[in-house]
């Protein structure tokens, strides 16, 4: 009986192994982080709104032919100075002269149809004065006259208007200015009114910006702007001086022109930073938090709160107005004295437990590890030193 009992305590202790194994384990301790934190508090903007504009001409005008025609010379270049008068291209004045010289011909047919109803006139004047013709024989060489001197007047009109069209063929500037752009070459075929060449005229400068639907009443005629050209320090001032009445179809924008003293001389096409002061918002007390605050939770944004009393966290919705420079400010959603997670947002969950990251303790880690490492360096060198002294 006694070979018995090792057998049953084995058979005992087997059955106890396949349970224990078959049972599910405890789940392992949710593990404390450390996160670091800030104090909400209020703080004032630093940043305003600045915007790119562009220098550009206050008067820019595109001069095409007031007649069609083919384009034979063009003397006009890009960023060339003009003056009032001078030649920018002319077209095949051919047909134009040819058809200025037969107004001339029906001018000079007119006018001899004219000097001959004059002299008929003047004859049958001086039969009626002596009673040898009638009345109405005079009044018909005065209809005859009238007409041919109508005529003449029409001819003279048209021999006008076909000398205008002959000059039409030479492009003239109508103003002194650059040339910003050519929108034809020589040899191209045009039709009246066609864009030739653009001119910025010479004179006052304005700088072209667009803002956005939500800023734009804010920006009035005769506000004040601050303008600053790339690459330079220096700070031009300068007033609005027009706010478009609709916005781009493409950016939905508004463009904002602003009006710069012609002393200024800013370069046409130039990029510079626009501020204007009515966007201005330096000074103003808001809530900001770092950018590693946040995190997007469906649709809205929020924020980690720390509740002090259980070092717990817990999921803050918040609103987001705007940025300044590289924080966020939060229109609302925190009151001052909040404890708000600044770092590990995306590995916390609702109700975990944290410890606040503390900086000395980083130190003193750091620091045990560079002496371990300098005394693991050090003592790998003392068996080489004994080598090389042959001790």
């Amino acid at each position: 009986m006694s070979s018995k009992h090792p057998i049953a305590a084995l058979s005992l202790l087997a059955a106890t192994l396949v349970l224990s194994a078959c049972s599910r384990p405890a789940p392992p301790e949710e593990p404390i982080r450390a996160v670091k934190v800030v104090t909400v508090g209020v703080d004032g903007m630093h940043a305003g709104s600045e915007y790119a504009g562009e220098v550009r001409a206050r008067v820019e005008s595109r001069l095409g032919f007031r007649v069609a025609g083919k384009i034979v010379r063009r003397q006009a270049e890009v960023g060339q100075r003009v003056r009032a008068g001078e030649v920018l291209a002319q077209l095949d004045p051919q047909d134009y002269q040819l058809a200025a010289t037969a107004a001339k011909a029906q001018v000079a047919a007119a006018q001899t149809n004219r000097d001959l109803a004059a002299a008929d006139f003047k004859r049958y004047k001086d039969l009626r004065d002596q009673n040898f013709i009638s009345s109405a024989e005079l009044e018909r060489r005065d209809a005859t006259l009238k007409a041919a001197q109508a005529q003449l007047d029409q001819a003279l009109a048209q021999g006008s208007a076909q000398g205008n069209q002959a000059a039409y063929t030479t492009l003239v500037a109508d103003m002194s200015g650059v040339i910003t752009a050519v929108e034809a070459e020589p040899g191209q075929v045009v039709a009246a009114g066609t864009p030739v060449v653009r001119i910025a005229q010479d004179g006052p400068r304005d700088v072209v910006f667009s803002v956005p639907e939500d800023k734009v009443t804010r920006v009035k005629a005769g506000s004040a702007v601050d303008v600053r050209v790339w690459g330079t320090n220096g700070v031009f001032k300068g007033a609005v001086r027009e706010v478009a009445a609709s916005a781009d179809p493409v950016t939905r924008t508004f463009a904002v022109k602003v009006a710069m003293p012609a002393a200024d001389a800013l370069a046409l096409g130039s990029t510079v930073a626009v501020s204007p002061q009515a966007l201005d918002r330096s000074g103003t007390q808001v809530v900001k938090l770092p950018t590693s605050a946040f995190r997007q939770d469906g649709q809205a944004s929020a924020v980690w709160v720390l509740d002090t009393a259980s070092m717990t966290v817990k999921l803050q919705p918040v609103v987001i107005a705007t940025a300044d420079g590289n924080e966020v400010v939060v229109a609302s959603g925190l009151q001052p004295g909040m404890q708000v997670v600044t770092a590990g947002v995306h590995v916390l969950s609702p109700g975990q437990k944290v410890t606040v990251y503390k900086e000395k303790q980083a130190a003193a880690l750091v620091s045990s590890a560079q002496a371990a490492t300098n005394s693991v360096a050090i003592s790998s060198a003392v068996p080489a030193v004994q080598a090389a002294s042959g001790k």
